[in-house]
């Protein structure tokens, strides 16, 4: 079921999320599309930081988004996404994913890792194939409501990271995730629920499995961003 905090009670301002983002969200919501922002942006909005990047999720597809925008851009194969250029800043807009695949869409596992998926999906399907509850939260242009179909808010209040879904299958599923946990821990000073940090240690040989492109992102992401020393304490302490 899915939790929808209203305006008057989050505290997320529209002051602080990009002229650019609110112009991309307005303009979906006007052709007669779902729009929301979602992920880090709407995380680090809820305790008070001021993001970098803003990601929108939608009703509409990559075919429609491109429709809408002059300035947009498909990318990607293992997930199809539009971008939405502005100058300097580019707008990154996602279809909602869903997590099965009907056969109608175009999804495809190597050993049990997705190197493709682009299965269309609702709002609640995008939000449980999120990697943390904390990164599953939607902020609606519709009425400026938060909706939380994970338990994600109850998380940001208590400062815990928490893996969607049974956390060995989602970190072998992708092995970078472990990374990631470790990285948005250390940046957000949050601690890592008890059943999201067990597996890590059993399950971090795995890494030397995943894309070399994906793990120096990351670890440029976990090295470069200011948050280091936390980063390398809590690679140590989970093995």
């Amino acid at each position: 079921m899915a939790r929808v905090i209203p305006r008057e009670q989050h505290g997320i301002s529209r002051k602080n999320i990009s002229p650019n983002a609110l112009r991309v969200l307005y303009r979906l919501n006007e052709a007669g599309f779902e729009a929301c922002l979602v992920g880090g942006a709407v995380r680090d909005l809820l305790l008070g930081g001021h993001p970098k990047d803003f990601d929108v999720a939608t009703s509409a597809t990559p075919e429609q988004v491109r429709h809408l925008f002059r300035n947009c851009r498909l990318i990607g194969r293992r997930f199809r996404l539009a971008h939405v250029i502005f100058g300097p800043e580019i707008i990154e807009v996602a279809t909602y994913r869903a997590s099965g695949d009907d056969g109608t869409g175009d999804r495809h596992l190597v050993d049990g890792r997705i190197v493709r998926d682009n299965v269309y999906g609702s709002i609640e399907e995008d939000a449980i194939r999120r990697d943390f509850t904390a990164n599953a939260l939607y902020y609606a242009i519709s009425d400026f409501s938060v909706r939380d179909y994970t338990g994600g808010y109850a998380d940001v209040e208590a400062r815990l990271l928490r893996l969607i879904g049974e956390p060995e299958a989602r970190y072998r599923e992708d092995p970078v995730r472990m990374l990631r946990a470790v990285r948005l821990a250390a940046k957000l000073g949050f601690t890592i629920e008890a059943a999201t940090a067990e597996p890590i240690p059993r399950l971090a040989p795995l890494l030397a499995e995943a894309a070399p492109a994906r793990l120096f992102e990351e670890t440029l992401k976990m090295f470069l961003s200011g948050h280091a020393v936390a980063s390398f304490e809590l690679l140590e302490v989970t093995g």
